[in-house]
């Protein structure tokens, strides 16, 4: 039978309580140990070269890792569009050929058009392009039937087609349908000419930092400029060809077909400097796929209604054109103590990883890991006769026996004086150095004249292999 662990008691429960409060206000410290081997020094420093390099020139100068940054200005955006064209029957001015013409930071300018003229409702023949719209005969054609892509109802007759000697059937809509009496017309004969003022103004609230697009003068400056990125770059009045051409696109083919460019505004501030390096970048490109038949082009359609004998007629017009939409994105920083010291302790805490990557190379590839690590691991023992002191009194508490005292633990005897020998026989002659102990727990002890310090124990590496013992061992490293 196993004699019965003693109970903790209150006195135990004081000596325990004291031993915790005493140890928590040890201070400890990881061994050093220096390493004498050029190769793992070379990796060591380049290791913290390379991070220190990524957090000086990435992290501080590139990315600004001192400031306190803000996205997403609050911006807005006013145009004007201005110029006059024609077509093959007319003259065109802003008031017809830009939708909508409230003046936001998205607007259409028309290049073509595709018109159907005096539609009335009545019934006609469908279209040729709807599915299932051609015919021979009225057997053909179901009464009431309602194509989603068609024109109208379908009213159960075939029809001659508006030209040639196709039959259709007929339907009940806005006649004539559009793809049987459309007149095509280009306006994109002086579109390229048309000028654009895109007035902008931005404002960073973290910062309370506001700023404009338009240079603040009172001699007619805007009346007589247009946009140049060195010259002129406080003067927004664009010219449509100009837009199309920096976007990389024809403008002839683009009118035809119609399609959307982005007009990017770009406030990038640094705001450590003075506000007048803090200007706008305008950038171009075109926003729908072209090389996707599918989707690309722009086109719309839009009614004009009107009487004719008391009976309301209407033109309908499908609407090429160039949508614009302007775009405006920015970042502004300005130094911060915050984010700086926290880009800092990260600098510092990375360049550990040298030390981590060293150890694990030491302890797994390099060919005396076991002597590197029989010196950088220690193994304390409990002591023989530490009944009083706070870890046995844990022990006891979570009703555990105290662990086995070391074996084979004996003093050191004493090592005679090599210097009155050779250099190789007084190296030789020493015996085996006993292990430096490491004594926290002498700390921690609550009655001193009850225990001794720890002892440490022999690992088992330590043991088997004579060379751990060697004294030269680490500086073969």
């Amino acid at each position: 039978m196993a004699a019965a662990q003693p109970k903790p008691t209150a006195g135990t429960a004081r000596r325990l309580a004291r031993g915790c409060w005493s140890a928590f206000w040890d201070y400890e410290t990881p061994k050093v140990i220096v390493v004498k081997n050029r190769r793992l020094g070379v990796v060591y420093r380049a290791v913290q070269l390379l991070i220190l390099l990524y957090f000086v020139w990435y992290v501080f100068i590139v990315q600004k890792g001192y400031q306190d940054s803000e996205t997403g200005p609050e911006s807005s955006v006013i145009t004007k569009v201005k110029g006059i064209t024609s077509s093959e029957h007319k003259v065109w001015d802003v008031e017809e050929y830009v939708k909508p013409p409230e003046g936001g930071s998205v607007f259409s300018i028309i290049t073509r058009i595709e018109v159907t003229r005096l539609q009335t409702l009545g019934t006609c023949p469908e279209s040729m392009r709807v599915n299932n719209a051609t015919c021979d005969s009225d057997e053909d054609c179901v009464a009431g039937q309602l194509d989603m892509l068609g024109n109208g109802v379908r009213t159960g007759r075939c029809v001659p087609y508006y030209h040639g000697a196709s039959q259709t059937c007929e339907v009940s809509a806005w006649c004539p349908v559009e793809d049987g009496a459309s007149v095509s017309q280009f306006l994109g004969k002086m579109a390229p000419n048309f000028t654009i003022l895109i007035k902008n103004s931005i404002h960073y609230p973290k910062f309370q930092f506001s700023k404009g697009n338009i240079e603040n003068r009172k001699d007619g400056y805007l009346k007589r400029c247009t946009f140049h990125e060195v010259s002129d770059l406080y003067c927004p009045i664009f010219k449509l060809g100009f837009i199309v051409e920096q976007a990389g696109e024809n403008f002839t083919e683009l009118a035809h077909t119609g399609g959307v460019i982005g007009v990017i505004i770009n406030w990038d501030c640094d705001l450590d400097l003075s506000p007048l390096k803090c200007n706008p970048k305008y950038s171009f490109r075109r926003l729908d796929p072209k090389h996707i038949p599918a989707s690309s082009g722009y086109n719309f359609r839009f009614a004009k209604y009107y009487k004719v004998n008391g009976s309301t007629a209407r033109t309908l017009i499908k609407a090429y054109g160039i949508r614009i939409d302007v775009i405006v994105h920015g970042q502004a920083g300005k130094f911060s103590l915050i984010p700086t010291i926290i880009n800092l302790a990260t600098a510092l805490t990375s360049i550990g990883v040298g030390s981590f990557l060293c150890d694990w190379i030491l302890l797994t590839f390099m060919n005396k890991n076991k002597i590197y690590s029989h010196k950088k691991f220690d193994k304390v023992c409990t002591p023989r006769h530490s009944s009083g002191s706070w870890p046995v009194t844990l022990a006891f508490v979570l009703g555990q026996a105290p662990p086995p005292p070391c074996p084979g633990s004996a003093e050191p005897g004493r090592v005679g004086r090599p210097q009155d020998k050779g250099p190789s026989q007084a190296l030789a002659a020493l015996p085996p150095q006993p292990r430096p102990t490491f004594t926290p727990s002498e700390q921690m002890v609550d009655a001193p004249e009850q225990s001794a310090g720890p002892e440490l124990c022999a690992s088992k590496h330590s043991q088997q292999d004579p060379a751990l013992m060697d004294p030269r061992g680490l500086a073969q490293l």
